[in-house]
């Protein structure tokens, strides 16, 4: 399924012994990193011995920025640096996000659609360590999180889907409200409001409530699959379209010969190229590789590989470079 770009596992977790973030102080929100950071230190996960921690207050603001673009991190994790950190797996697929809304946010990134993959990614390193801290736990209610809306599973799962015909046939916004009754919700590129970039929207469950993580995994597979569906019967109807294949094949143009690219120019033209390997008018270059450049020529991850400040001028043109050097 080439319209589903990345799937996301993400499980919210809170320690019985402190209050949630939002009433901690400093001292407080500095003790719950450092027992959790132990915690994963001391877990018999291979993982443990491959981790990179960063302490949010210790990066630079483009570094901040690249975590948030890469789906490691959210928008508001970063808006705070006061007593928060982030672990992360050497091939990042592993994010924990410490002190943000709950005080643990595990998250699992695979490449494709694999939900099941995730889930079980997941579910084994929350039982890891839920060996060595104490979740807050209810009966009734299930994980206990600071958002009433996360509270039960604490599960969102989710997966990025990329889907240009069917937002260029405005159909996105009447398929978000009948998704809302089925549970799900779909939103922009990196979250609740957030604008889908490049066409590529985030679908994921919004009950966790009454509702096992299997329920709510396998209710979201279902409905990705029709989205797909429908998603490919629209590229089939517009790629048989001359104005269609013009402007794809002109995005493959630009891309290979242009100086200077902006980022909003370049998620459009590899969206469009995207969707030519989609609907088969472009056989040479694989969806792998456009997702690669996607991630590659964000403005702070840029800044963040080339280790040197970069006026917007020389992001433009090192944008390019990448993209003309990848696509040749």
């Amino acid at each position: 399924m080439s319209i589903v770009m990345q799937t996301r596992i993400r499980l919210a977790r809170n320690l019985r012994k402190y209050p949630f973030p939002s009433r901690l102080n400093a001292a407080g929100k500095n003790e719950v990193v450092k027992t959790v950071i132990e915690a994963v230190k001391n877990s018999n996960s291979p993982l443990a011995d491959d981790l990179d921690i960063l302490y949010v207050k210790d990066l630079t603001e483009a570094q901040r920025i690249s975590l948030v673009e890469s789906h490691l991190a959210s928008p508001e994790f970063i808006s705070d640096s006061a007593g928060r950190a982030i672990i992360l797996s050497k091939d990042r697929t592993m994010s924990i996000m410490i002190n943000e809304e709950d005080h643990i946010r595990l998250q699992i990134l695979k490449k494709g659609f694999d939900l099941e993959g995730a889930y079980d990614l997941a579910d084994k390193l929350d039982t890891l360590l839920d060996e060595n801290l104490d979740f807050a736990f209810d009966e009734k209610l299930g994980y206990l999180t600071q958002c009433p809306t996360n509270l039960g599973t604490g599960m969102r799962a989710s997966v990025m889907l990329h889907l240009p015909a069917l937002k260029s046939g405005k159909a996105v916004s009447r398929i978000a409200g009948n998704l809302q009754k089925l549970g799900l919700t779909i939103r922009g590129t990196y979250g609740e409001g957030t604008e889908p970039e490049g066409a590529m929207y985030q679908l994921s469950n919004q009950v966790t409530l009454g509702i096992s993580e299997k329920a709510a995994i396998d209710n979201l597979k279902n409905i990705t699959t029709q989205l797909v569906n429908q998603e490919l019967n629209a590229q089939k109807r517009m790629a048989e379209s001359l104005e269609t294949q013009d402007k794809i094949l002109r995005s493959i143009g630009v891309l290979k010969y242009a100086k200077l690219i902006s980022c909003d120019e370049a998620m459009s033209l590899l969206s469009n190229i995207r969707f030519g390997i989609s609907c088969g008018l472009i056989d040479d270059i694989d969806t792998e590789t456009i997702d690669t450049l996607i991630g590659e020529v964000q403005p702070a991850t840029m800044i963040v590989n080339k280790r040197e400040e970069l006026t917007p001028q020389q992001r433009d043109k090192l944008r390019a470079e990448i993209i003309k050097n990848t696509l040749r």
